[in-house]
């Protein structure tokens, strides 16, 4: 990076010192790096394709034609205000710390909690999906493979060592491999659209725009049976679900050259183009199907069921394998998510065993306890839930619908703290990335009428039961607030505490060998 001068490390030196906190990790990731962790994350060809039938079976083609852009929406409008916010506070595990910054301890700890649990679950989700989607391409028809709890949890155990491996060998090889996925996820999302246009057997583009009911039976029980209105605002969860993870632009903060300009555009960006390159990939899908109505009989087998029948099986399997490695890929970027939000928030005493989880290997310049903790967390996730089920639903589903309102939140607290703190002492210095009052306060109102928006969907039938989960995690995080932690948790240096911390951040960044 020629472009990295002097003169901007010491920037970004100054900009972390003020904070309180010491140059540990090695700042490594370029602009576009930061930009990749996000966009491979949100990885149009992760969820955008494995949570396919939330739109084909549910309002057809008008899900994807008109739903994707309005879900996109409501994803970038907390972008957007994210990305003002954090270009004031470029720092590793942001939310948490915009959550103590502009409100209080109390604030911070909790965005932390939120976003944690949110991180940590949708890690094993993602990997979920990777799994569910090597089974339908290659693990039935090539390895003879029988979907069990125990294949499951194997295959889990390896991709997600495989990915924690990677991290813990340094941000250098990570922000390559995403850079990689990147360039990856742009090229096969253009040529799996060229696939589908030259396989489909008509161009009926008013097809993306026709509502239908598929819920029920009609579209394999995807949906339970609702009106057409509810199912076509059920359908925007795939774009929400799949337009995530953004927050990754935030948390590599302190490994990103000049953060202050790079981490929002990043993350504003990331959306934008996942949003784009989603819509042509998945627009041209929907044009290839022969029949909406026995495409949504298909209920979640609706990628894999059109695939084969419409493409040639050689070219099929190449876009398989490039699908595949993206999904891979997707979950190594969320690994540094996770691990950095586990080291940031681990760094101010904010978890069990802080000391251990925010230690730095002096030799790799990465948080190795927290990266392997973050990754066995998640798989341990998916094994204790997948063994058990609240009626029909396993609660690894019901918990994953939880996910989502959980990362969502962890964003709202920030972004409405933030709407009130514009111009006190709080929040009284902009970054450079600057949308003016007026838009940021847009912005934030409308990220807060999203939350809302999301909350009351992800808790629909079949994951009703996401609605008591919820309320019990609020419950039982006043309780260890209350009980313990608003006595001992002492949140991020504020203030005179970061003079206080000179002499600690010169012995951290020595102890790496930056000073």
């Amino acid at each position: 990076m020629s472009d990295y001068t002097d003169h901007d490390k010491k920037q970004d030196m100054h900009i972390l010192h003020s904070m309180g906190y010491a140059q540990e990790l090695e700042r490594r990731m370029s602009s576009f790096s930061n930009f990749a962790v996000s966009f491979s994350i949100i990885c149009i060809l992760s969820g955008g394709i494995n949570s396919l039938a939330q739109a084909t079976a549910g309002a057809g083609g008008a899900a994807i034609g008109i739903g994707w852009p309005v879900g996109c929406f409501v994803s970038l409008v907390f972008a957007v205000a994210m990305a003002q916010i954090s270009s004031a506070y470029p720092t590793a595990g942001g939310l948490y710390h915009w959550g103590s910054i502009l409100g209080n301890r109390f604030t911070g700890w909790l965005t932390a909690w939120f976003n944690l649990l949110g991180l940590v679950t949708v890690l094993g989700a993602i990997n979920v999906g990777t799994y569910y989607f090597f089974m339908g391409a290659f693990g039935t028809s090539y390895f003879g493979l029988v979907d069990t709890t125990m294949v499951r949890i194997i295959f889990l155990v390896i991709i997600t060592g495989a990915q924690a491996l990677v991290n813990h060998m340094g941000i250098g090889l990570t922000a390559k491999l995403t850079d990689f996925s990147g360039y990856l996820i742009f090229a096969t999302s253009i040529v799996l659209a060229a696939v589908c246009l030259l396989a489909a057997p008509s161009y009926d583009i008013a097809r993306l725009f026709t509502f239908a009911n598929y819920s029920g039976e009609a579209g394999g029980n995807v949906w339970p049976s609702t009106s057409g209105a509810w199912v076509f605002l059920l359908g925007l969860l795939l774009p929400i679900y799949t337009i995530t993870g953004y927050d990754a632009s935030a948390h590599t903060s302190e490994e990103t050259v000049k953060a202050a300009h790079s981490v929002p555009r990043g993350m504003v960006s990331s959306v934008l183009w996942s949003a784009l390159f989603g819509y042509i990939m998945l627009c041209s899908f929907v044009l290839m199907l022969p029949n909406m109505d026995d495409a949504a009989k298909q209920g979640w087998n609706v990628f894999f069921w059109a695939m084969d029948s419409q493409v040639n099986p050689v070219v099929k399997d190449l876009l398989y394998l490039a699908i595949f490695v993206s999904q891979w890929l997707c979950g190594l970027a969320t690994v540094t998510s996770v691990s950095r939000m586990i080291f940031a928030f681990s760094r101010d005493g904010g978890l069990p065993a802080s000391k251990a989880l925010s230690k730095v290997s002096p030799k790799y310049r990465t948080p190795v306890a927290a990266i392997w903790t973050g990754s066995i967390l998640s798989v341990l996730f998916v094994w204790g839930s997948s063994l058990v089920s609240i009626g029909e639903t396993p609660v690894y589903t019901i918990v994953v619908s939880c996910t989502v309102i959980f990362l969502f939140f962890s964003f709202a607290i920030p972004i409405t703290l933030g709407l009130f703190a514009w111009g006190t002492s709080k929040w009284d210095k902009m970054g450079p990335w600057n949308l003016g009052e007026g838009m940021f306060k847009l912005f934030a109102i409308l990220s807060i009428l999203a939350m809302v928006l999301i909350f009351v969907l992800g808790i629909q039938p079949p994951n009703d039961w996401a609605l008591y989960i919820t309320v019990g995690f609020l419950v039982l995080t006043a309780i260890v607030w209350f009980g313990f932690e608003s006595r001992r948790f002492k949140g991020p240096p504020i203030g005179e505490e970061v003079a206080l911390r000179q002499a600690e951040i010169a012995a951290a960044e020595k102890a790496v060998g930056e000073a």
